[in-house]
């Protein structure tokens, strides 16, 4: 075969060709020839070159790509963080000059609430992305609720989607395991990102779909969820980038649709991380589908209905999905119970109930009860009537709304919708067993309660103290790890009941501190200390317990959060 070669020297800072030829030579042939002391040349197919240097252009140019996708990312971050930071400074500023008027400190309040979540959004997406790339990333596996997990989720999602006035259409089916093993953060993390994109890429007054259900395989719970929107849509381009980090369909200048570009490839190592899988259906104009199926090890279903035993219920419900869920769990485990739609017909069967002398044992006020005060009015009616009779609000409701009105109105327990079997039945058998219970309290009644709060920022320490003052326990504080043992193993035995740990400390840090006072001797060593700490990572979680703390409260402080907490530790 006919080839042309070549002559080259390396000896200066590009390589120059001194001799081409043309001529029948094998196709291995690559010989080195010393044309003087100082200079080495080789002989090689100019094809090879030609190819190599192809290569070495493409390379460059997918650097130079990556390049511009970072500088396109930090512009884009300069502008995202300094939005809801000026929005912080600005309301703040507008708080002070009208500190009297009350509605308009409260507007300011909350507008700030809005800016600081979403700062602590974009800045957490960083992080992430940091810790993936790191090859720090690991995934819990811990036991969890899955009616937790979505109640939690919707929460968090629903107050974008009233804003941009969409409809949210929830579809669960299938399920049969709720208690699963995961990262139920990391989940979480995963289906708010992706709720959260359909609603910034959804016009005002779109459509949201989400379908959650469960299949079983190879001794797994396959967990599927399903997001679909009639949105504006990706194109086939952006869909093949779509995963790549800084990668944004248009820039927020404009879109004005703010956010990292990291997002999705934050997902998407999540999901693989998990073992699991996502695919994405989307076309301009035709709106978009996301399809993620993560398996999970499931427990096998335990309920407890010792406390419902010849118990009659009265439901007050008027959504026919939910209807067919309460007729389901409530026949499947021979718990007698009539149905309403309405409050009249509510009045009407506790009416006819007292004349056949078949009283109600218990009433649950449904999802579509009513909404906003109707009802506590409700609930209020009922207490009225008979104080003792318990009064459970299954809903979806915000727990911090249910919290503040709810113990007021004579509501004794509150189950989240969506529920399955086990959230429904034990949340109910927990209602008869604890006819007076306190749960919807904002705060629970710590009373003779000691805590000893670890905070070395003075700011954060008088936060907590703050929240903490809420709950009628006597607070301590010490300013680092060394201080918090030194007043632990100065107190009387059994003083503090609990210890609130930070871990990033001066002197001596949590985990050493946790240790000294775990290897203090002293009989109430075994005394509860969670860590309280902007370190939420799996890793950091299981750092804390290694060292022998008993759980984890992350920082920034969300106050609904550590108080449900206290209420579930103390």
């Amino acid at each position: 075969m006919s080839r042309e070669y070549a002559v080259v020297s390396f000896q200066g800072t590009e390589p120059e060709i001194l001799y081409r030829t043309e001529g029948f030579m094998p196709d291995d042939v690559q010989e080195t020839i010393r044309l003087s002391s100082d200079a080495q040349l080789w002989i090689s197919g100019i094809d090879e070159i030609q190819k190599k240097n192809e290569e070495l252009a493409e390379m460059l140019r997918q650097s130079e790509d990556a390049n511009r996708a970072k500088e396109v990312f930090l512009s884009n971050m300069s502008h995202d963080i300094r939005t809801p930071m000026n929005a912080i400074i600005g309301m703040t500023a507008l708080a002070a000059k009208y500190i009297d008027e009350k509605p308009r400190v409260l507007d300011s309040l909350q507008k700030i609430t809005t800016a600081s979540s979403h700062l602590l959004s974009l800045i957490n997406e960083v992080l992430d992305m940091s810790r993936i790339n790191s090859g720090r990333l690991q995934i819990a596996d811990e036991q969890f609720s899955l009616s937790d997990l979505l109640y939690d989720t919707l929460t968090i999602i629903r107050p974008q989607i009233d804003q941009k006035h969409h409809t949210l259409d929830l579809d669960i089916r299938d399920i049969a395991f709720e208690s699963l093993y995961g990262d139920a953060m990391r989940l979480q993390q995963i289906y708010v990102n992706i709720i959260n994109n359909a609603v910034k890429y959804t016009e005002d007054g779109g459509e949201i779909r989400l379908t959650f259900c469960e299949t079983a395989e190879d001794g797994r719970c396959i967990l599927h969820f399903i997001c679909r929107d009639n949105g504006i849509g990706m194109s086939e381009e952006f869909l093949q980038k779509i995963f790549d980090p800084f990668e944004r369909a248009n820039t927020t200048t404009i879109s004005k649709i703010e956010g990292t570009g990291l997002g999705m490839s934050i997902v998407r190592k999540l999901v693989e991380a998990m073992q699991g899988t996502i695919r994405i259906e989307s076309s301009p104009g035709a709106g978009t589908g996301v399809l993620i199926d993560i398996p999970l090890r499931y427990e096998k279903l335990q309920i407890n209905t010792s406390a419902l035993a010849d118990k009659y219920i009265l439901i007050v419900e008027k959504d026919p999905h939910l209807q067919q869920l309460y007729r389901e769990y409530l026949h499947e485990f021979n718990i007698r119970f009539a149905l309403t739609d309405s409050p009249s017909e509510m009045v009407t069967a506790m009416t006819d109930a007292e004349f056949r002398n078949d009283p109600f044992d218990g009433v649950i006020l449904g999802e579509d009860t009513g909404s906003g005060q109707m009802v506590f009015d409700l609930a209020s009616y009922i207490h009225q009537s008979d104080s003792s009779l318990p009064v459970i609000l299954v809903s979806s409701m915000d727990k911090e709304e249910i919290e503040y009105r709810g113990a007021r109105s004579g509501i004794s327990r509150f189950i989240p919708v969506p529920f399955f079997r086990k959230s429904l039945i034990n949340g109910l058998n927990d209602a008869f067993s604890r006819r007076n219970s306190t749960e919807t309290s904002a705060a629970p009644d710590l009373s003779g309660k000691h805590i000893l709060l670890v905070e070395d920022n003075l700011i954060n320490r008088e936060i907590a103290k703050e929240i903490l003052l809420t709950t009628n326990a006597e607070i301590h504080t010490a300013e680092d790890g060394s201080q918090a043992v030194q007043m632990f193993t100065e107190s009387e035995p059994g003083y503090y009941d609990l210890i609130l740990m930070d871990v990033q400390m001066p002197v001596m840090d949590g985990y050493e501190a946790t240790g000294n006072i775990r290897a203090s001797g002293r009989p109430d060593a075994d005394v509860l200390i969670y860590a309280m700490t902007a370190n939420t990572f799996a890793e950091d979680i299981a750092k804390a317990r290694a060292a022998g703390m008993n759980g984890h409260i992350a920082k920034p402080i969300d106050i609904s959060k550590l108080i449900s907490t206290l209420r579930e530790i103390v």
